[in-house]
């Protein structure tokens, strides 16, 4: 026969430019490749959010990205439509995960949509108000895989769509800006490393790849067009532009550094762990989880005082208290005697308290009253006498201290007689700013016919009680005013801490009357040998200017969970301490009055409402994340099997020789384990997204398991020698070249057809032997007197796999072509008559 003299080819049957041995690998190698560099990047989260939850998340989500681009890029789809579902699976996925009125689980609906616009609102709320690192809950779990899950896509799109992976580096940098301006300290050192590390894999990948390319050119001068080689310079140009963007836009929140109350001032949140300096008359309160911050010593029994923070002097209309704009004053070494307090003479009793922070870190140091000494302050601490407020220029985990401080408590007469003293305060304590007039006129009206600030004060505080319809809760009433003040006063009078002494401190400064607003914390719970503040005991209150007196305290919030406290100077004469702090209304979802440590309820609370969200209440087994784990062992010990197997073995006694051919169930096992450790991963989050997975996978690789199980039931039949041996090679050599893109006619003869293999997929000298091989046996099989004579000979089958070979290294089968086989859609005719 002529396999090995034929003509070549006419240009209409030349088949597409050759590719390298190693294109395959290389359309799936660089998807991964820029995944990993994504879940590199997204180590660097390990800083500003708690846990490793989150980590699960990241893996999940960049694998859906990079497959679903992997399977619609080898369908050939235009990279608009890639990235189109690259969202949309992003979207089914958060749909799915963390909320509960998807349509099927995981399709988004209104209710959904309005469900995950409340969760990510909670995200950000959290993110405001907490402090690196923050607790790793539904909303941030939901704000991670959404923001992780974008930058994969870009990623993705970057490196393989636009062929420009060295562009993905300001993408990641922007990545890791995030967590290193809001971690207070320096992100752990091995996520640099792996960052870097799967970043130059990626590089190293691309640059492989094209290294491929130039070499297996198919003619000289061929090299890339100038619209190929602008291509991904102009996506690096872009991509320069939109780093630099977000990099003097986005990465400057939460940038430490400044004094707290510099710059703008409303923006700024130096205090964490639900305590915000920007106290907002709307809004939400993110109670958290509850932690232990501080042990307080030298107290006495039933003694019920108010730990201020920081104390807020400015207020905005429509916006709250907040910070004053510019710097805070220099202050004075806190670590020692400190200069009286306005109103303090230095008179009387002082008063030593041990404070000790257990899970505080910032920048404001707490204190009881009006200080006078601090002890056991590390170097950095100042103190402003104007503001009694303690604070450093950056964040800090301070030691135990211990404060000198008077915490004088004036009588009723005392605060009647005191007179004004405005001038020994900053005449801004008096400026209420640009207020509504029904606001003004309210407070006037209730200050009517008083004759001293201390009643005018009182009459306002007392205007914020049940009787005048006012109701504590976590949320504030729906807005029905354009001043959100005026609304609260008027119409909604329901909502929180914020909003109550926001309320009570711009009525107080209308009847000229000097006050602020105090962040802080309640009196926290007696725990027998110390007094424990918790998270949860976060507060704000007003306090009043008496002259000679200092600031007074004044909690307009009605707290009767044993937080709060009424002091003797706001009670009735008739009434006694315990009944009057018992007046006020109920706060929702609060503990009794028996001072039972509240830590146990809210970390319940907090894990129900994470694992609802997170979908384990929709029935995920426990044992998932372990069967994870160890399906993902196995996969990894079967895929290093086959690895070790193939290499011992090698590329040309793979097939030759039976005894150590590998075992054709290692690859299905392998994909098989891989795929149900994904799955049960994602099982432990939610179900549907395990669903999902599974679908996924069955629609993208069903296909190509179908013509993997028909081949290996065909080589069986060869290697068995089988009476259809020869019929079954001759099918499988038709359907290799119709996965190829070549239709070869059933109707040929078996030397025509063999000559449209050989020019057609470039077959080399080895591979023409094995050709002539296989159509000599089939030859013989079909024609001769012994039809199975010719299949019984030992050559046939190392012939075939030879030819197979030879087709895999002149003829790579593209990844588009591995997922659909060409040669299940054909129709099936008769080989012969």
């Amino acid at each position: 026969m002529s396999v090995g003299t034929s003509r070549p080819a006419t240009d209409s049957q030349a088949p597409p430019r050759r590719q390298g041995a190693g294109a395959i690998g290389n359309g799936v190698l660089t998807p991964a490749m820029a995944g990993l560099a994504t879940i590199g990047a997204a180590t660097s989260l390990t800083g500003v959010v708690q846990g490793a939850a989150w980590f699960g998340y990241v893996i999940v989500v960049t694998v859906l990205v990079g497959c679903t681009g992997l399977a619609l890029r080898a369908l050939r789809l235009p990279s608009p439509a890639v990235g189109g579902a690259q969202l949309l699976v992003l979207l089914f996925l958060v749909t799915g995960a963390f909320t509960g009125s998807g349509i099927l689980a995981i399709i988004p609906g209104p209710a959904a949509l309005g469900e995950l616009d409340d969760v990510l609102g909670r995200a950000f709320e959290q993110i405001r108000t907490g402090l690196p690192p923050v607790e790793a809950s539904a909303p941030i779990l939901c704000l991670v895989t959404i923001a992780i899950g974008l930058v994969a896509i870009l990623v993705d799109t970057l490196a393989v769509a636009a062929g420009a992976p060295a562009a993905t580096g300001l993408i990641l940098l922007c990545v890791y800006a995030v967590p290193s301006a809001l971690a207070g300290e320096l992100l752990p050192w091995w996520t640099f490393v792996f960052g870097a590390a799967s970043f130059a894999a990626l590089l190293a990948a691309d640059g492989s790849h094209r290294h491929r390319n130039w070499r297996n050119r198919t003619a000289p001068g061929t090299a890339a067009s100038p619209g190929t080689t602008s291509t991904p310079a102009a996506v690096v140009a872009a991509s320069l532009v939109v780093g630099l963007i977000a990099g003097s836009t986005v990465t400057a929140i939460g940038t430490e550094g400044s004094l707290p109350g510099s710059g703008s001032g409303t923006q700024n949140v130096p205090g964490g762990l639900g305590v915000n300096p920007f106290t907002s008359l709307r809004g939400m309160l993110d109670q958290g989880e509850t932690v232990e911050l501080f042990r307080v010593r030298g107290l006495r029994d039933g003694e019920r005082k108010l730990l201020r923070a920081f104390t807020l002097d400015t207020y905005r209309p429509n916006e709250g208290w907040g910070l004053p704009d510019g710097p805070m004053p220099a202050g004075v070494p806190a670590n020692g005697p400190l200069p009286a307090a306005p109103g303090d003479d230095g008179t009387g009793e002082s008063r030593e308290i041990r404070i000790e922070p257990v899970n505080w870190y910032d920048l404001w140091l707490p204190v009881y009253g009006s200080p006078r000494g601090l002890r056991d302050v590390s170097d950095g601490w100042y103190y402003d006498r104007i503001s009694g407020a303690v604070f450093r220029e950056r964040r800090q985990r301070p030691g135990a201290y211990v404060e000198v401080a008077s915490l004088r408590e004036p009588t009723k007469a005392q605060l009647r007689q005191a007179p004004p003293g405005t001038r020994q305060i900053p005449a801004g304590y008096t400026d209420p700013g640009a207020l509504d007039p029904r606001v003004t006129a309210l407070a006037q009206r209730l200050t009517s016919g008083r004759t001293n600030n201390f009643d005018r004060a009182e009459a306002i505080w007392r205007y914020f009680s049940a009787e005048n319809g006012f109701v504590y809760d976590t949320a504030t009433a729906p807005v029905s005013d354009s001043d959100a003040l005026a609304d609260f006063l008027l119409n909604g009078k329901r909502g929180f801490c914020e909003q109550y002494a926001s309320s009570m401190a711009v009525m107080l400064r209308a009847v000229g009357i000097p006050s602020r607003v105090a962040v802080g914390f309640t009196t926290g719970y007696d725990s027998g040998r110390y007094r424990s503040i918790t998270s949860q005991d976060a507060h704000a209150w007003v306090e009043v200017y008496f002259g000679g007196l200092g600031w007074v305290s004044f909690d307009p919030t009605p707290l009767s969970d044993g937080r709060g406290f009424v002091p003797p100077y706001l009670r009735p004469d008739d009434v006694a301490g315990d009944q009057a702090e018992q007046q006020g209304q109920e706060v929702p979802s609060a503990t009794t009055e028996s001072q039972v440590p509240q830590q146990q309820q809210a970390q319940q609370d907090t894990e129900q409402d994470n694992a609802a969200a997170a979908g384990e209440g929709d029935g995920a087994p426990a044992w998932s994340g372990w069967g994870a784990l160890l399906a993902a062992l196995a996969a990894a010990a079967v895929t290093a099997a086959g690895l070790t197997f193939a290499r011992r073995v090698g590329p040309a006694a793979r097939h030759r020789q039976s005894g150590r051919r590998i075992p054709a169930w290692l690859t299905p096992v392998a994909a098989g384990l891989w795929l149900l450790s994904l799955a049960l991963l994602a099982w432990w989050w939610h179900w549907s997204v395990a669903v999902a997975l599974l679908a996924v996978a069955a629609v993208v690789a069903g296909p190509s398991a179908v013509r993997q199980a028909q081949r290996r039931h065909r080589l069986r039949q060869i290697e068995q020698r089988l009476p259809s041996a020869a019929d079954a090679a001759w099918d499988e050599l038709l359907d290799e070249c119709t996965d190829r893109g070549i239709e070869i006619p059933r109707t040929d003869t078996v030397r025509t057809a063999a000559q449209k293999v050989a020019q057609r997929h470039r077959l080399d000298d080895q591979g023409k032997n094995d050709l002539r091989t296989v159509v000599s046996t089939v030859e013989r099989s079909w024609y001769g007197q012994d039809a199975q004579a010719g299949a019984a000979e030992p050559e046939f089958a190392s012939a075939f796999h030879g030819l197979r070979d030879s087709l895999a290294r002149t003829a790579p089968i593209s990844l588009r072509a591995r997922l659909l086989p060409r040669s299940l859609l054909r129709r099936r005719r008769p080989r012969r008559s």
